[in-house]
């Protein structure tokens, strides 16, 4: 197929860019470099810089593509609440912006990458899909909208849609940003770095952390899954973790014994966030199947063979 990847550059677009390229497909990627970084990328990737809000330029990357995945988004929460207009603008114009394109291209199937922190607080956990979502950040606000505007415009264009709700990703690829980085590298840079390691309320908030590689093993099958459009679907590991038990893992792993310093200047989010997964079992024959430890043993493994790590 020949396959479109918007933010492609990211952490998770290009493992997807990726493993797509080595299974034959003809991979285009398109990303405003923002967060992204295009030496990630295979040589044979056809990579754009671009706004994903620029139509002229999605249409004519679009041309003779089969599928899109459409990843470009700016995904930092406590970024959000300082900048909503910028989060409103990118995830939900820019998807906007994306399936106009995709209708003047003729592009039929198009998979979002949303979030499980649609979600938000919820009384029942695992969570399912049908649940009403409770989002408490404008990051959540625009993910949810994003969804809607897909599915709404896909059923009115003609267009297959397909939204998966991917929880807290990991794994070698993943950069700690310098400003309100994702809790998995944040804990093991400063483990890895004889830090103080920081823990945001009592610890005991759990999360759900899914690897990369089943996070793409469920992208690649959305693509040409049956009978999937219109569908949103959960992606992650299907087991709660909590915080204060990663720091835990990730001193197991490390051979160290790592005391966390709880602060509270942030409750830490949702006291609870784990996913139900039988619809993604069932429409995308998706079964996690890298553990919490294991998933970082192959993490912190990649991150000790860098050259600039001692």
């Amino acid at each position: 197929m020949k396959i479109l990847i918007t933010g492609g550059a990211g952490f998770i677009g290009a493992a997807l860019a990726n493993t797509l390229l080595r299974a034959g497909h003809v991979v285009r990627v398109i990303d405003d470099l923002s967060s992204g970084d295009p030496t990630r990328l295979e040589r044979a990737v056809h990579f754009t810089r671009g706004d994903i809000t620029d139509v002229p330029k999605l249409w004519s990357l679009l041309q003779g593509v089969d599928c899109v995945y459409h990843l470009a988004a700016r995904v930092s929460v406590q970024e959000s609440v300082l900048y909503p207009r910028d989060y409103n603008t990118t995830n939900v114009g820019g998807t906007v912006a994306l399936m106009q394109a995709m209708r003047d291209a003729g592009v039929k199937r198009v998979v979002l990458t949303s979030s499980g922190a649609v979600y938000g607080e919820q009384v029942t956990q695992p969570v399912k899909e049908d649940f009403v979502p409770n989002p408490n950040s404008p990051y959540a606000v625009s993910k949810l909208a994003a969804e809607y505007y897909l599915h709404t415009i896909g059923a009115l264009w003609g267009m297959e849609t397909v939204a998966l709700r991917i929880f807290n990703a990991y794994g070698p690829g993943q950069q700690s940003r310098a400003s309100h980085p994702p809790v998995v590298p944040a804990i093991i840079k400063q483990a890895m770095g004889g830090g103080s390691i920081i823990v945001h309320g009592n610890g005991r908030q759990s999360r759900d952390f899914v690897f990369i590689d089943d996070i793409i093993a469920a992208l690649v099958s959305a693509s040409t899954a049956p009978d999937v459009s219109r569908l949103t679907i959960n992606v992650g590991s299907g087991v709660a973790t909590s915080i204060n038990d990663l720091v835990e893992i990730v001193g197991r792993v490390l051979g160290k014994e790592l005391t966390p310093l709880h602060v509270t200047a942030d409750s830490g989010g949702v006291s609870s966030l784990c996913a139900e997964l039988s619809r993604a079992r069932e429409r995308l024959a998706y079964s996690p199947g890298v553990l919490i430890e294991q998933g970082l043993r192959q993490y912190i493994a990649s991150l000790l063979s860098e050259p600039s790590v001692k």
